[in-house]
């Protein structure tokens, strides 16, 4: 297995010791995400807790319209499905692939056993749980009361973290989903973001080319996000 599809490569799993880590090593498994999958649809519960390794998954509220804006994003920096670990195993909100790419997944049963019987894991999930929480509020934030420049760019840069390079497999249609606006207006800042040379889009894909340069226009609700992901590094 190359160094890069390693469970580790998961910052959830890279945290664990090495005796927790050994004990839940054989029952993960490595498996590939689709673009636009949605996680828990068919099964209808969560049947698996998911660890990405190189793909971006947005946790969407559906509303009754049909809106179904994003409320948290996971890549390599954590799991997805962590209702389970506090008995909820019915999904309250979809899981949709933002990004395809690679995860590992291991059964619910399993790791809530381990977060039943394990303190090291145990308290590794609910700082991680915290972490989605004040992802979720930050987020909530943003899109009340940011121009949508702002929330694109920190769209952008919240994604970039959890990815392996500068491109990112994104569309307009879905930036704009999740988002919660229209399209037309994601396309505008596309295109200015663009004549600025801080990214370039082709095909359903995204290429920062100055991270800096957006940095410096993005509100700060994506520090904010950063300084809890990076607590949790500690």
């Amino acid at each position: 297995m190359a160094g890069r599809r390693t469970p580790k490569s998961n910052v959830f799993l890279s945290k664990l010791s090495s005796a927790i880590y050994e004990q839940i090593l054989p029952d993960l498994q490595l498996i590939s995400l689709p673009r636009d999958c949605d996680i828990y649809r068919t099964a209808g519960k969560i049947d698996y807790i998911y660890f990405p390794i190189s793909s971006i998954v947005a946790v969407v509220k559906v509303l009754m319209d049909g809106e179904a804006p994003e409320v948290a994003v996971i890549g390599n920096d954590g799991i997805v499905g962590t209702d389970a670990f506090m008995g909820v195993y019915s999904p309250t909100s979809r899981a949709i692939v933002q990004s395809a790419g690679m995860a590992y997944r291991v059964k619910t049963s399993v790791a809530k056993k381990m977060f039943d019987t394990e303190p090291e894991f145990r308290s590794l999930v609910m700082r991680y749980i915290h972490v989605i929480f004040s992802h979720t509020a930050q987020i909530a934030a943003c899109n009340r009361y940011h121009h949508l420049q702002q929330q694109v760019c920190r769209f952008l840069l919240t994604s970039l973290d959890r990815w392996a390079s500068n491109r990112i497999s994104l569309t307009h249609q879905r930036i704009s989903d999740l988002l919660g606006v229209r399209r037309s207006g994601v396309s505008e800042v596309s295109s200015n973001l663009a004549k600025l040379g801080l990214i370039k889009y082709h095909r359903g894909c995204v290429t920062i080319l100055d991270r800096d340069g957006l940095e410096k226009m993005v509100c700060e609700c994506y520090k904010v996000i950063k300084q809890e992901s990076n607590l949790f590094l500690v």
